[in-house]
């Protein structure tokens, strides 16, 4: 009998079933040895040796393992294919005390062909990768264990940090910030409608062609004197085609961002959802199942048999012409570290469509995500006619410009994947796709110009999406974190969501500037990206401990300094209007792990606290009084009677303030284009509100 070890179960039981008899697969269930969870477990004086423990919800698992190895010929270490992948196998040999021989094998998908491949050809376990991923922990856990019993001792007890999390959390203060002291600038548009068989509108655009800006009212009516009665004369006619090429196959990064913007998921759920799309799940009438190749990566590249197989697939389901010449190509980032290939379906046969019956709904949306896109990226560009139309208004003294451009599409190429949205991605494209036959020369008919008052706008709020995108480009973080990045700031209460936006919490803001007051490095996106790149050094030979060793003294000193200032780092407490039932002093807002709350000033002598009132957002269906905004435990908002526990209302949605006429059920509050509308959450019943 031949033992396989895997990570997890899902896993294992998605190869045990591709390798049958004269196999077992077992699964570690992750790290079976980790860092110490209570104290440093890093030996700073003896070159930063870590110490690692066996966890004890793994002594089992060990002990099931080892029984396992003795009865086995031969052991394969069949862990994830990247650097936390080979640290756990590495644990796994000396653990279990396997010999340093040829018995970690890899794959990028969990297919029986590649499993049965990967185990023709074993290898040693990769002492640079392991290396790689004891640096990043190691380094991970002296930051994060030096920096917090500091904003525990300066801002509140409990608190925590971590060296990329805070720098993503400074991306998020930082934009709050810009966003709080913007001040927006007045600006108009002018439109100009003209009449015919097919009207259409053209957007102002330049003064005596160099492009201009209405600044405010009194220019804009100066403009309108000059140009009023005068001829609107087409002078320039632009036809062209435009090739628009797909993107290329979803990375870790991009898929996540995809995902949480099309089907309202966070980060996590994404890379929970992958992650079983990869190792395998149970699928009705098939067993289990693996459906996409490895979700850690930062890769577009695409092995050749898979191009090969898209070929095939593209030319039976589309046509030949809506292959091209040569396959697709995509340039790898600069900083990506190419370990996998991009995300793709194993097998191009399992369509979406017809596992859609067989998949959860969530599962269906993110495996059809994958599939359209990597099918989409290996398809002939799109084509489309292209007009862009200049027009100038003769003043007395200038030339008023005006613009209007459409296309039209000539060839859906890699757009035919997606059906719905073949025609343009523009709205304004879309608008004038049906654009007049137009010629230089040509008088205008004007029908009547429009023109809007409006102000510029502060940057948005990140979602996680966007978050994740500009993680990315400023090189914090790697593929495998970006997910556990936003949960772990968000577990933290140092973000909030406002609907898909992130905001910086005012504890967040707190932490924030008592990391940056004590360790400017740690919050420099430029530091913390170099210390990526030194990381992925290590994969590439260079000694651990000597990043270790070059980072460590100047960060200790700043802990010391840290430990030394006096000053106070808390934010004045806010002074509500509430009195302390107790000693009657004025209560303060104070902000806990579960949001804000009211407190005695006179701590420790009163230890009053009252929950805060929430904002009032409706009228209880139930009890007739105010129904308050509220945040659970897990930071989620939801809406409670202000009455409770004698009114025991509750809901995720906005109440309307009445029962449905028809069946009694609560009804909420919903916006759409036509309005807003009490909806039934029971029956079909609708009413304007």
């Amino acid at each position: 009998m031949k033992l396989v070890i895997v990570e997890s179960p899902s896993k294992a039981k998605t190869i045990g079933k591709y390798l049958g008899q004269g196999f077992k697969v077992l699964a570690s269930g992750g790290h079976i040895s980790d860092l110490p969870e209570k104290r440093l477990g890093i030996d700073v004086e003896h070159g930063f040796q870590p110490e690692y423990v066996i966890s004890p919800d793994k002594e089992r698992t060990i002990t099931a393992l080892k029984s396992a190895v003795k009865t086995s010929e031969k052991v394969y270490l069949a862990t994830d294919p990247d650097r936390e992948g080979e640290a756990i196998s590495w644990h796994l040999r000396t653990v279990l005390g396997l010999p340093d021989d040829e018995l970690r094998i890899e794959f990028n998908e969990i297919s029986k062909k590649a499993v049965l491949k990967a185990l023709e050809s074993p290898r040693k376990i990769n002492m640079r990768l392991v290396d790689a991923q004891q640096a990043r922990r190691v380094l991970d856990r002296i930051v994060g264990y030096k920096i917090s019993p500091i904003l525990s001792r300066r801002i509140k007890s409990g608190l925590s940090a971590g060296r990329v999390q805070s720098a993503a959390l400074r991306m998020v203060v930082d934009r709050e910030r810009e966003i709080r002291d913007f001040k927006p600038e007045e600006y108009w548009t002018l439109h100009a409608l003209f009449k015919g068989k097919k009207p259409f509108k053209a957007i102002f655009q330049d003064v005596d062609g160099k492009k201009y800006k209405i600044p405010n009212k009194a220019v804009l009516d100066r403009l309108l004197s000059q140009i009023d009665g005068k001829p609107y004369v087409v002078d320039e006619v632009k036809r062209s085609v435009q090739r628009v090429m797909p993107m290329p196959p979803f990375t870790t990064s991009t898929l996540q961002q995809d995902a949480t913007t099309k089907f309202n998921m966070t980060a996590p759920q994404v890379m929970q959802i992958a992650q079983q799309l990869y190792e395998g799940f149970e699928i009705e009438g098939e067993g289990h199942v693996a459906l996409v190749t490895y979700i850690r990566t930062d890769s577009v590249r695409v092995a050749d048999d898979a191009v090969w197989a898209a070929k095939r697939h593209i030319i039976d389901t589309y046509g030949a012409e809506y292959y091209p010449k040569y396959p697709n190509k995509f340039a790898v980032k600069q900083q990506a570290q190419d370990a996998h290939e991009a995300i793709r379906p194993i097998a191009l046969d399992r369509t979406p469509e017809d596992l859609k019956k067989k998949l959860g709904k969530n599962h269906y949306l993110v495996y059809k995500l994958i599939y359209d896109r990597f099918v989409a990226s290996q398809m002939a560009p799109a084509q489309y006619d292209t007009l862009k139309v200049h027009i100038n208004a003769e003043g007395d003294a200038h030339k008023f410009g005006f613009k209007v451009q459409g296309r039209t599409l000539k060839f859906a190429g890699y757009t035919a994947v997606y059906a719905a949205s073949t025609a343009s991605s523009n709205d304004e494209d879309e608008e004038n796709a049906l654009l007049p036959s137009l010629n230089e020369g040509d008088v205008l008919d004007l029908d009547t110009l429009k023109y809007e008052q409006k102000f510029t706008k502060p940057p948005q709020r990140y979602t996680e999406s966007s978050l994740i995108k500009a993680m990315e480009e400023n090189g914090i973080g790697r593929p495998s974190t970006y997910a556990s990045i936003l949960s772990v700031i968000a577990k933290r209460a140092y973000t909030e969501k406002e609907g898909k936006s992130l905001k910086a919490t005012e504890l967040g803001e707190t932490v924030c500037d008592a990391i940056v007051k004590y360790f400017p490095d740690i919050m420099d996106l430029k530091f913390t990206a170099k210390m990526e790149k030194e990381l992925d050094e290590v994969e590439e030979g260079r000694k651990w401990q000597d990043l270790i060793e070059a980072f460590y003294p100047g960060f200790i000193e700043q802990v010391h300094k840290a430990f030394r200032d006096g000053s106070p780092v808390k934010k004045e407490a806010v002074v509500s209007s509430v009195k302390c039932n107790k000693c009657g002093a004025m209560m303060v807002i104070k902000e806990g792990r579960y949001g804000k709350f009211l407190a005695c000033p006179n701590f420790p002598d009163c230890k009053n606290i009252l929950s805060i009132d929430d904002e009032v957002v409706g009228t209880c269906p139930i009890c007739g009084k105010d129904v308050l905004k509220k945040r659970s435990k897990a930071g989620k908002t939801f809406y409670g009677c202000s009455d409770y526990p004698k009114c025991k209302f509750a809901s995720w949605d906005i109440p309307a303030p009445h029962l449905c006429p028809e069946c009694h059920s609560t009804m909420i509050v919903k916006k759409g284009r036509s309005g807003t509308k009490y909806v039934c959450t029971s029956c079909k019943h609708t009413e304007d509100k």
